[in-house]
């Protein structure tokens, strides 16, 4: 029977790949930070490489503090 959880080798689907980026933007969101540049990474689904992967992209250092903060608020709870 499949739960719908993937172990942590299994490789993304680009469905999964979307998904996860879309709940990352939303967790991210709701800490009241935007990463202009998050989505899926192309190229990871592309030639002998083939590891979908999320692009993070490029920030700010007023949303790269916001983010370190969320995470640091994150990892005392």
């Amino acid at each position: 029977m499949r739960t719908g959880r993937r172990t942590p080798h299994a490789q993304p689907n680009p469905h999964e790949v979307h998904e996860c980026t879309e709940l990352l933007c939303t967790a991210l969101k709701d800490n009241g930070i935007t990463l202009p540049s998050l989505r899926a990474d192309l190229p990871g689904f592309a030639g002998s490489y083939a590891v979908p992967l999320l692009a993070l992209g490029n920030c700010n250092t007023a949303t790269a503090r916001k983010l370190a903060e969320a995470l640091r608020k994150a990892a005392t709870r």
